[in-house]
């Protein structure tokens, strides 16, 4: 667990500090990064999550319904985060001045959403069969450092403090790694049924199918897919698949 720990919390801790040294523009490069986590959420959720998820539940109607819960927790999250989770980043003019309560919102959003995250990865080997593979860990690691690096662009022009900023990355990389522990803990002590973990975990993938759709199609414009993006998402995909077929 303690790789986990430490991996969860520089995943956002280091693109999060990046944020500060590097001018807040949205340049293709940075694009083709998110369409490549997009893609590879995606996949994983369609052929890693719900396989597990529907394969083990005596009501699948209820799992969809979970899921479905998730997709809309997360449109919910998305309108106080203003879509930071899957990597906008905000142009701000001269006059454009944000209350601190805004930044505290983002933040809460998008910690609630990084905790959940993380206490996947504590579910019991009854709800995911594989529960040492590494394909889920990588892919939340691969989601949470755009979020943060576009989260501390927003917060920097947001707050104008950096000492404050500061803190705020701090609590937004400790989301993950303290979900991993509650969750953990709760699995030791059996405090919560494999029922409970399902219905987290359905949760969440509905969560992760909003995410991972949302940065593959709105990183483009006028919604359009050109063939360079398009071969970062299924270059993507693909090692999704590999890594849960080899791994």
């Amino acid at each position: 667990m303690a790789f986990n720990l430490i991996f969860l919390f520089l995943a956002a801790a280091i693109p999060g500090a990046v944020a500060f040294f590097i001018p807040q523009k949205q340049g293709i490069n940075y694009k083709l990064i998110l369409v490549f986590a997009g893609a590879y959420l995606f996949a994983i959720t369609i052929i890693h999550i719900l396989p597990e998820l529907f394969a083990r539940s005596e009501d699948p109607t209820s799992i969809g319904l979970y899921i479905l819960i998730g997709f809309f927790i997360q449109l919910i999250l998305e309108y106080f985060s203003s879509g930071v989770e899957h990597g906008h980043m905000h142009e701000h003019g001269e006059n454009h001045n944000h209350a601190k309560s805004g930044a505290i919102m983002v933040l809460l959003a998008l910690s609630v959403h990084a905790f959940l995250e993380g206490s996947l990865l504590a579910h019991p080997s009854t709800v995911h069969a594989h529960h040492e593979s590494r394909t889920l860990l990588f892919g939340i690691l691969l989601h949470k450092a755009p979020a943060a690096f576009a989260l501390m662009s927003i917060l920097v022009c947001q707050l104008g403090k950096k000492a404050m900023t500061g803190i705020f990355l701090l609590i937004f990389s400790l989301a993950s790694p303290f979900g991993l522990v509650l969750g953990d803990y709760y699995v030791e002590h059996q405090a919560f049924s494999p029922e409970s973990f399902t219905i987290i975990f359905a949760i969440v993938s509905g969560s992760f199918l909003h995410i991972s759709t949302t940065i593959i199609f709105e990183n483009n414009a006028n919604h359009l897919f050109n063939a360079r993006k398009l071969g970062v998402a299924i270059f993507g995909a693909l090692i999704a698949v590999m890594a849960e077929v080899y791994f």
